[in-house]
C-alpha cells in the first residue's frame, strides 16, 4: 500500500512538473503582450486576458497553409503505413519460413538507430527520386514502420486462428483474410499505432526541416520555427507562446478525446 501511495505521489509529482511550462504557454498567450525579459511574475498577470495574441499569431504566419501540409502529410503517411505494417506484421505473425526470427529481430533493429543518422543517406534518396522540396519527399522514408510492425504482429498474434482457418475452408484468400477478417479484430492496435503515427509526424522538425526549402511545403514545426525567429527580434513572447499553442492544441484536444481508446488499445496488443 505505501508503494502504491509513494508511486502515485510520484507519478503526481512528475505530471505537475510537465504540466508547468504547458501552463506558462497557456498564461503568456493569453495575457497582454509584454517586451523584455520574462521572469517568474509573467506567470502571475493580473490580465486582462484575450485572444489578441492568437490573432496576431495567426495573422503574421502561414498557419492555414501549415495545417494543410501537415494534416496531408500526416494521413498520407499513415495510409501507407497502414499497408505496409499490416501487411508484414501479418507475415511475422502467421508466415513460416526460414529465418523469419533473424529477420524480425533485424527488422527491429531500426528502432535504435538515431533519426539523425539517416538524414544524408534519406536526402540521397529523395534527391535521386526527384522529390526534394515535396512532401512527397517528407513521407517518402516513413512509408514503413518497425514499431508499427512489432505492434501489428502482436496484435494479430492475439487473435485466435479459428477465425482463419474457418475463411480458409470456405475459400479465401489471404488478402481477403486479412482484409475481413483480421483486420476488424485487429482495430484496435491500428488505433495505438495511428496516435503513435500521427503524433510522431505532427511533432517532427529535423527531416521536414532539411527535406524542404520552399515556404509552400513547410509544416507546422519548420513554420514556427522561422516564426518564432522573426517575433523574438521584437521580443513578441505572447504572440510565441499563441503560435506554440495553435501547434499543440490539435495533438492535446484529441489526445483528450481519445485517451480511453489509445489506454485500451495497448492493453489489447499485450505492450507494456
Amino acid at each position: 500500500m505505501k508503494a502504491r501511495n509513494a508511486g502515485l505521489l510520484f507519478a503526481g509529482l512528475s505530471a505537475l512538473l510537465w504540466l508547468l511550462p504547458f501552463a506558462w504557454m497557456m498564461v503568456a498567450s493569453a495575457r497582454p503582450q509584454v517586451s523584455g525579459v520574462l521572469d517568474l511574475a509573467s506567470l502571475f498577470p493580473s490580465g486582462p486576458f484575450g485572444i489578441t495574441n492568437y490573432i496576431e499569431a495567426w495573422t503574421s504566419g502561414h498557419f492555414p497553409l501549415w495545417y494543410f501540409n501537415t494534416i496531408l502529410l500526416c494521413v498520407g503517411i499513415f495510409a501507407m503505413q497502414s499497408i505496409t505494417v499490416c501487411l508484414a506484421g501479418y507475415a511475422f505473425a502467421r508466415l513460416k519460413f526460414k529465418g523469419s526470427g533473424s529477420i524480425f529481430t533485424l527488422f527491429l533493429l531500426q528502432l535504435l538507430l538515431p533519426p539523425a543518422v539517416l538524414v544524408v543517406p534519406n536526402l540521397l534518396m529523395i534527391t535521386q527520386l526527384h522529390l526534394f522540396d515535396s512532401l512527397a519527399g517528407i513521407a517518402a522514408p516513413y512509408c514503413a514502420s518497425a514499431f508499427g510492425v512489432f505492434l501489428m504482429r502482436q496484435t494479430f498474434r492475439s487473435i485466435p486462428r479459428d477465425f482463419e482457418d474457418a475463411a480458409m475452408i470456405d475459400g479465401a484468400s489471404r488478402l481477403q483474410i486479412i482484409w475481413h477478417i483480421l483486420l476488424p479484430l485487429a482495430r484496435p492496435g491500428l488505433a495505438a499505432f495511428a496516435v503513435v503515427s500521427v503524433t510522431s509526424h505532427w511533432n517532427e522538425f529535423l527531416w521536414p526541416l532539411m527535406a524542404v526549402s520552399s515556404p509552400k511545403s513547410q509544416v507546422l514545426t519548420v513554420g514556427l520555427a522561422s516564426f518564432t525567429l522573426s517575433a523574438e527580434s521584437g521580443s513578441e513572447w505572447g504572440t510565441i507562446a499563441a503560435g506554440t499553442a495553435l501547434v499543440a492544441a490539435p495533438l492535446l484536444i484529441g489526445f483528450l478525446f481519445f485517451q480511453r481508446r489509445f489506454v485500451s488499445s495497448l492493453v489489447f496488443t499485450g505492450l507494456k
